[in-house]
């Protein structure tokens, strides 16, 4: 299969996501499980596979080949959040190391389809490092943003440079703060989303001065999410072409800052799958190949 592109935002090609039914399993599995996960509450099982199919509808826009990660045993209810077990290079997929435990045997899963479909496979991280995708930003094709906070560490960082030294010229580590402490999930994409290459939606009050400079200064344009819609996930938005993007419905102030910024908005309803779970729709997806 032909390998990935080092980009957040050109148009997806191929994208790999999973079924409330291949994650959730049922009603009962999920009622088992979310207070472990550190769920906000409960999804309701029907309810969330009614909304994965009005969110696949909207995937379908660009025509992308649209991959189903199976059913997996060693998985739990967040393996519906594909994002995150892998990233993708020009030389194939890295497979990461889960910071939140539950998780570990997530990229094991990927791996397994990855090498199904004969998607190379280009690194893993191990040991003590890790890395979550929802950390991992491209600033340009050759520069990489991750975050370095409670689900992915220094170390995790350093073997991702080594693996991909090839394929990137600069990795910037950006330090994230405790927020709401250890057992919540805050990424580096949960506070910045990439519309373009020269336009990012942000949450400036949770991004560090230097950082932000950062991009500025690489001449982004900074989009600011409402402090009344960060909590309804606003930031959480998934380019699947430049300045045409798909969020979360219910943010209205967001959708019409982007508007006028040019940029094409869908949105879905994502209680049950999404805003329960601490999953927006760059999180439901893994894009295999953009361009």
């Amino acid at each position: 299969m032909e390998t990935g592109s080092q980009s957040n935002v050109k148009q997806i090609r191929s994208v790999l996501i999973k079924n409330p039914k291949n994650a959730f399993i049922n009603q009962e599995h999920i009622n088992a499980q979310w207070k472990s996960l550190n769920y906000l509450a409960c999804p309701d099982y029907e309810e969330a596979i009614r909304e994965y199919e009005s969110f696949v509808q909207l995937l379908s826009l660009v025509d992308p080949e649209i991959l189903h990660l199976p059913l997996d045993a060693t998985t739990g209810p967040d393996s519906l959040y594909t994002h995150d077990p892998a990233l993708i290079f020009e030389t194939g997929a890295v497979l990461l190391n889960m910071g939140k435990q539950l998780r570990k045997g997530e990229p094991d899963a990927t791996e397994a389809f990855l090498r199904e479909i004969q998607f190379p496979i280009a690194g893993r991280i191990t040991g003590n490092g890790t890395v979550e995708g929802g950390d991992v930003c491209w600033l340009d094709e050759r520069t990489l943003a991750v975050g370095e906070g409670y689900r992915t560490n220094a170390e995790g960082i350093e073997q991702l440079k080594d693996i991909t030294k090839e394929s990137v010229d600069e990795v910037i580590s950006v330090h994230l703060p405790h927020w709401t402490g250890p057992d919540d999930c805050l990424h580096l994409l949960s506070f910045m989303s990439p519309i373009d290459s020269d336009l990012f939606l942000v949450y400036s009050r949770l991004m560090s001065a230097s950082f932000r400079n950062t991009l500025l200064d690489r001449g982004i344009q900074l989009v600011e999410v409402p402090d009344v819609e960060y909590d309804s996930m606003a930031c959480n938005v998934l380019p699947i072409a430049p300045r045409k993007c798909i969020m979360l419905e219910g943010n209205p102030v967001t959708r019409k800052r982007l508007e006028e910024n040019g940029t094409e908005v869908w949105t879905y309803k994502g209680e049950e799958m999404s805003l329960k779970g601490g999953g927006g729709p760059t999180c439901l997806t893994r894009p295999l190949i953009r361009e």
